[in-house]
């Protein structure tokens, strides 16, 4: 199954993401998980740049977390993350656009517990969940869309 792609698009490369937010290596991450989307899906094999037939570029454009719940006394209790990105799919072959997408975004929900280190902690599991979603939505307009 390899979805609407043209025969002769094998694989993608997927280098480092821009950072258009504050949050410090948010790209990194959201890079992380759209090359492990393209691995997981299967149709196309991830590549370094010099040897790709596609590229998928971008940048991560929003980090924002919202208090969505608080407790009886105002504190916060649960946040929700929302991540947003902007992105080209380009056949270096042809020099052509593909696709470009922008203001893609996905969120994910995380609790307070009341630690510092522990709310840390569940943010970066809602950035990874986040992350993971959307690259999976990436994969699917990439492979999807023509």
């Amino acid at each position: 199954m390899r979805g609407h792609l043209p025969d002769d698009v094998k694989t993608v490369a997927v280098p480092i993401l821009g950072n258009k937010t504050t949050k410090p290596a948010v790209e990194t991450e959201m890079t992380r998980a759209l090359a492990d989307a393209f691995a997981t899906d299967g149709r196309l094999k991830v590549v370094s740049r010099d040897v790709a037939d596609t590229l998928l570029e971008g940048e991560v454009t929003g980090y924002e977390l919202v208090s969505i719940a608080f407790d009886p006394t105002a504190n916060v209790r649960l946040y929700r993350l929302v991540v947003t990105m902007n992105v080209r799919f380009r056949d270096v072959r042809r020099n052509t656009l593909l696709f470009r997408q922008e203001g893609l975004s996905e969120k994910a929900d995380f609790r307070v517990s009341g630690a510092v280190a522990e709310t840390i902690s569940r943010e970066e599991i809602a950035l990874r969940e986040a992350t993971r979603d959307i690259a999976r939505a990436v994969v699917a307009l990439a492979i999807e869309r023509f």
